[in-house]
């Protein structure tokens, strides 16, 4: 009787195609807050939300929406010429909403989990 289930064997590796295909739409949607230099950097976090529908998702995106409300409040009451302390506060804020988007949009949406019974192969 044959296993419905392929044997890794069978199958083969994957084709390089094929594993950029599947890595695009993450890539992409991590170069929206690159883009737009932390502008729309509540956008993947969003994305990923909305797919995975966890509490604990919906807090990172309410996360990144905050740090990205309080760096346009901060850009607005900040005079042109900053130095100092307020540069430094510039820069923190533009790089976590940056940076840290462009990771969470890379990493949170692989769904590789490390821990916990499906990790474990529980059922």
């Amino acid at each position: 009787m044959e296993s419905a289930v392929p044997v890794a064997a069978e199958v083969g590796p994957r084709s390089v195609v094929a594993v950029v295909m599947a890595a695009t739409p993450r890539v992409l949607l991590a170069a929206v807050p690159v883009v737009t230099l932390g502008m729309l950097s509540f956008v993947p976090s969003l994305v990923v939300a909305a797919r995975r529908r966890r509490a604990s998702d919906w807090l990172v995106c309410a996360g990144f929406t905050a740090a990205n409300v309080a760096w346009v409040i901060w850009a607005a009451l900040t005079p042109a010429e900053t130095r100092g302390a307020e540069f430094a506060a510039d820069l923190l804020l533009v790089l976590l909403t940056t940076l840290g988007a462009a990771a969470h949009a890379l990493f949170a949406g692989s769904g590789r989990r490390t821990s916990g019974p499906v990790a474990a192969g529980v059922k």
